[in-house]
This record gives C-alpha cells, sequence and structure tokens, in this order.
C-alpha cells in the first residue's frame, strides 16, 4: 500500500503531527508512507529511517498544479489529511484514495470524526489530530513530539559547546522571538534581560535560540547576559542543543514545539493565544500567563490602550518563583 499524509505547516503544527505521523507509520508497517508538506520543513525529517518526503510551495498556482499532479500520479491507497484547508482537500481528491480521513466532512473524506467533537473552543489541535486516527480505526497517538536527530547535529552541537566554553556548563534555552506577523506573543526585551540576569547569577548560562527572524533580538539580548545562537543550529540540531539544556523559557511560537522533543520541562509564555489551544505537547502544566480580560484577543499588534498587559505583567519575579518551586534553580 501507499499512503500519504498531509501538514503543510506552520512550523509548530507539522512539529505536534509527528507523533501521528509516527503512529500512522506504526499502522502500516509494509506500506511506503509519503509526507507532502512545505519545502522548509524537509530538515525536520533528514534524519527519519522510513519516512519519505514531498515537498511543494505553500502558496502559488504553479506549486498548487505541481502538487496536484505529483499526487494524482502516486495512486495512493489511503489520505490522511492533517491540514484540513481548500488546498488539502483538492489534494486528498487528487489522490482518489479509497480511504480519505479528514476534518472536514463530505467529498472526499470517507472518514471524518463526530461534527464538534474536537474542534470546541480550546480543545488543542492535538485532540483533533487524534480525532483523525480513530475514526480512521487507527489507535490514539502519544501527546509526545517526535523528531529524530542525527551524528551531524550531536557533533555540531559539541563542536559549538566547546567553542564557546560551555562543555559541562547549566545551561537554559531561551527564545525571545516570534513570527514577524504575532508581535504580540513576544514578551518584553526589558523582562528577558532581567531573568536571564538573575539566572547567570544563579549559575545558569542562558543560550539565546531561533533563526534568521531572532538575529537582531538576540544580538541585544545576549550583550547582556549568556551566547547568541540564532541561525547557528537546523531544526534537528536545536533539539539535540536543547537536550543538554536544564529547561527552556518561549514565547508561543514554533520552537517552543521544538524543544519540546528533546523532552525537557519548557515555559513557555502565553498572553495573546490561547494557551489550552496550543501549548508545547507534555508541558500544559508550566505554562505561565497573566490573566487580563481582553485575553486571548489573538491580535497580531496589541492596541497601546491595553498597553500589552497580558505579558507586561507577567514578571520575571513570578517567573523566577515558578522555577524555583519546580527545582529548577540550583541551590543557593
Amino acid at each position: 500500500m501507499r499512503i500519504l499524509i498531509i501538514r503543510l505547516g506552520a512550523l509548530g503544527d507539522v512539529a505536534i503531527a509527528t507523533p501521528f505521523i509516527e503512529k500512522i507509520l506504526e499502522s502500516y508497517p509494509e506500506s511506503e508512507v509519503w509526507l507532502l508538506t512545505a519545502p522548509v520543513y524537509r530538515e525536520l525529517f533528514i534524519n527519519h529511517p522510513r519516512l519519505k518526503v514531498q515537498t511543494f510551495p505553500r502558496k502559488g498556482f504553479q506549486a498548487m498544479c505541481a502538487a496536484l499532479t505529483w499526487v494524482s500520479a502516486r495512486k495512493f491507497d489511503a489520505v490522511y489529511d492533517l491540514q484540513g484547508t481548500l488546498r488539502s482537500r483538492l489534494l486528498a481528491i487528487a489522490s482518489r484514495a479509497r480511504l480519505c480521513a479528514g476534518l472536514s466532512r463530505g467529498f472526499p473524506y470517507t472518514h471524518t470524526p463526530p461534527p464538534d467533537g474536537d474542534a470546541r473552543p480550546g480543545n488543542h489541535i492535538f485532540a483533533r489530530f487524534n480525532a483523525i486516527l480513530q475514526c480512521a480505526g487507527l489507535p490514539a497517538a502519544e501527546p509526545r513530539v517526535m523528531l529524530a536527530t542525527g551524528t551531524a547535529e550531536r557533533e555540531r552541537v559539541q563542536r559549538w559547546l566547546r567553542e564557546k566554553n560551555l562543555t559541562g556548563r547549566a545551561l537554559v534555552l531561551i527564545h525571545a522571538g516570534c513570527s514577524a506577523r504575532w508581535l504580540s506573543r513576544r514578551w518584553e526585551e526589558r523582562h528577558y534581560v532581567e531573568l536571564a540576569r538573575a539566572l547567570h547569577e544563579r549559575g545558569l548560562h542562558v543560550i539565546w535560540v531561533g533563526g534568521p527572524e531572532e538575529r537582531e533580538i538576540n544580538a541585544r539580548l545576549s550583550a547582556h547576559a549568556g551566547s547568541d545562537a540564532a541561525q547557528v543550529f537546523s531544526v534537528p540540531g536545536l533539539v539535540e542543543l536543547a537536550r543538554r539544556a536544564r529547561f527552556a523559557v518561549t514565547n508561543d511560537s514554533g520552537p517552543m514545539h521544538i524543544i519540546a522533543a528533546a523532552g525537557i520541562p519548557i515555559y513557555a509564555l502565553f498572553g495573546p493565544t490561547d494557551w489550552r489551544r496550543s501549548h508545547a505537547l507534555g508541558q500544559g502544566e508550566r505554562v505561565l500567563s497573566h490573566p487580563v480580560p481582553c485575553s486571548p484577543c489573538y491580535l497580531p499588534v496589541c492596541p497601546p490602550e491595553r498597553e500589552h498587559r497580558c505579558l507586561r505583567d507577567l514578571t520575571p519575579e513570578s517567573v523566577l518563583q515558578r522555577l524555583a518551586a519546580d527545582g529548577m534553580l540550583p541551590d543557593e
């Protein structure tokens, strides 16, 4: 049999899809299983021993035509649509698969969850993905991001830590950035500086992680404390680096979900978005927030009159208190 999984983006959602991808692979041990995703997410699966990956740009008429042609030519027996958009529906139609599972009801889906069963406000996307598997007769997945790393990533991390004289140090990862479209998700820089300095005083070394969008903010923050690792590591490399850290502090972001694959504690700062719907898998009890009447608002930029209080009033002192209560800080 030939199986197709559709998950085009975004980064966090692709990471959350990994336990379902593994469950599908487990359920079809002798089959050829493909993931259709965007080019930028190929590196998440570069070390996967079995999954085949095909990529197409997420936008553009020509890219869509190419994707439809590719799917149609492969004659898939089953499709699991973890995207749930018009684009993914068209791809499912092109597959002509006998089994077609997805969230949307109607053609071409042969298996869909009960109406609104797992799409209620506050339900995590993980529950919705699990509903797709279960309606198709597959067992539920465990809430654990699963990303493989390899020798190249381990050696890269070890070499970088040696170069920075950080081998053997107690490390903390902080992701202070977020998508440029979601500036409201960022904790204030002065809060991050205060937190990093407090961690440094307790013998913990902060590593500021991120990609191109974090280059400028990481440079500013690392000037006060810690080391800048923006654009240093691939996605599997970030997982490998995280495995050497005591814990991580992040905004609501894609890297938050990637770091979850390392299995370390993640303290995620939520304000304008609903943590119940998008917290890192297995980390819901470590979400940090400051309740205000307007949260969650899902606004990309906070209106000036609201003063970004959902994250402004979430203080470094309160974060440190939680870290101390959980035993994350060295004994003084």
